[in-house]
């Protein structure tokens, strides 16, 4: 397979001195990186990183990166080798649109790509996964979503506690004018019952492809207490397993609820993508709608 380039760009909450140091400081990248971290902080200084948060789950051993790139507050580089795969890193750093705020560009280069499905897919939920724990980490750390690669069964669990009771946050989840406050859904569809039709109403592309992304179907239906929907993949490549997002509401006292909402299925952690942080912005939505009610 010919050269391969992946760019992924971030709007880091920080000003350029605090964005490079979350980037090169070990007990940084420990909290929204890697598990183990050592770094030389110097252009060809040693730059291992290993452990079950990094992609491919290598051992001490097998970290062999070195730094390429070091400029303070301005770039930073370094090989990887992935998936047995030589490939390299470069992140450059400039001034954001406000005040406060970096931009963050990322280059990931490879000879050839890693020989697995979904190679070029992988590399991008890879840096959308990075950027969100990135992002987090600078924002002072909650929402932070280290994958465990060596997860056979890897899933998505969040909660949040909406002062509301169970009746009127389930009814933010299957009233589609309802949905459209909280999940962007201005088309929803509802059809409330096992096997009944359950849909956000979006649309999009991706790679010039129109996609109709979301839902589709309730698969489990308890009122009040529980909601099942599939998950197609969100690229529309119907070859990848469909998941399952499960929102499930307890009594939490008072008049309050407990909503979790697990996301499953997925064939790999990498996956994950940037769900994590869309699935907590959205809980945040619904607990802003079901308290306002």
């Amino acid at each position: 397979m010919r050269k391969f380039v992946h760019e992924f760009t971030w709007t880091a909450p920080a000003a350029r001195e605090a964005t490079f140091a979350a980037l090169t400081k070990p007990e940084a990248l420990r909290s929204w990186f890697a598990e183990h971290v050592e770094i030389e902080p110097v252009k060809e200084g040693a730059f291992k990183f290993w452990g079950k948060h990094t992609l491919g789950s290598p051992s001490k051993d097998q970290a062999i990166q070195r730094v390429t790139e070091f400029a303070a507050d301005q770039s930073f580089g370094f090989d990887w080798t992935l998936m047995n795969c030589e490939s390299n890193v470069l992140i450059a750093l400039a001034d954001g649109e406000k005040p406060g705020e970096t931009k963050v560009n990322v280059r990931h280069e490879f000879e050839r790509l890693p020989d697995i499905g979904r190679a070029k897919e992988m590399i991008d939920d890879l840096w959308r996964l990075n950027g969100g724990n990135f992002v987090a980490y600078l924002k002072g750390g909650e929402g932070i979503c280290l994958p465990n690669y060596d997860d056979a069964d890897p899933e998505i669990r969040q909660s949040i506690v909406i002062d509301a009771p169970r009746e009127t946050v389930f009814k933010a989840l299957v009233t589609p004018e309802l949905l459209a406050k909280w999940m962007w859904a201005e088309g929803a569809e509802v059809d409330a019952r096992i096997g009944g039709k359950y849909s956000y109403g979006w649309n999009y592309k991706v790679d010039g492809k129109d996609v109709a992304g979301g839902p589709t179907k309730i698969l489990d239906y308890v009122e009040n207490e529980k909601l099942v929907t599939d998950w197609p993949d969100w690229r529309g490549d119907s070859s990848v397993p469909i998941q399952t997002v499960t929102w499930m509401l307890e009594d939490a006292g008072a008049g309050k609820t407990r909503v979790t909402v697990i996301h499953a299925g997925f064939a790999r952690a990498v996956d994950f993508s940037d769900y994590p942080f869309g699935w907590a912005d959205f809980l945040g939505g619904l607990k802003s709608v079901a308290e306002a009610a």
